[in-house]
């Protein structure tokens, strides 16, 4: 197996990892086993939806911050530390037109879409288990 290969597969696995722990622990919360089948499902497609929806975000943050969208806000953030709490800052204090050039110089790309992948099948599979409580177990007169 080439090395980008390995590195994808590790990355996924860090992925479903993360989101499984955050499946297990709103089953761990909601009381799965507890109750009855129509409970645990919906218990499962909780956890599910639930984890899902969290990696999903992660993954728009991730998106979003690659654009530079959060630049101004670090630049209000680094100003005002600058200007209130460190002694002398203000002579480090430079123009938003050049921090912003330079940060988006740094900025790196994202090339995989591991967490967005990730975070739609748990998404999918909670919404799944969401239907199947629905046409079960939902039952208004």
């Amino acid at each position: 197996m080439k090395q980008e290969n390995k590195s994808l597969l590790v990355k996924f696995l860090i992925c479903f990892g993360v989101a499984s722990a955050l499946t297990l622990a709103v089953f761990w919360i909601k009381g799965f086993f507890t109750d009855s089948l129509a409970n645990n499902i919906m218990v499962l497609a909780d956890g599910f939806f639930v984890s899902g929806i969290l990696i999903t975000m992660f993954a728009g943050m991730i998106f979003i911050s690659s654009q530079g969208a959060l630049i101004g806000i670090s630049f209000i953030v680094r100003n005002f530390v600058l200007a209130w709490i460190i002694p002398g800052g203000r002579k480090r204090q430079e123009m938003y037109a050049d921090y912003r050039e330079r940060k988006m110089s740094e900025l790196k790309k994202p090339t995989d879409a591991c967490v967005l992948i990730t975070g739609l099948i748990f998404l999918a599979v909670g919404i799944i288990f969401n239907v199947i409580w629905y046409v079960k177990f939902y039952n208004v007169v």
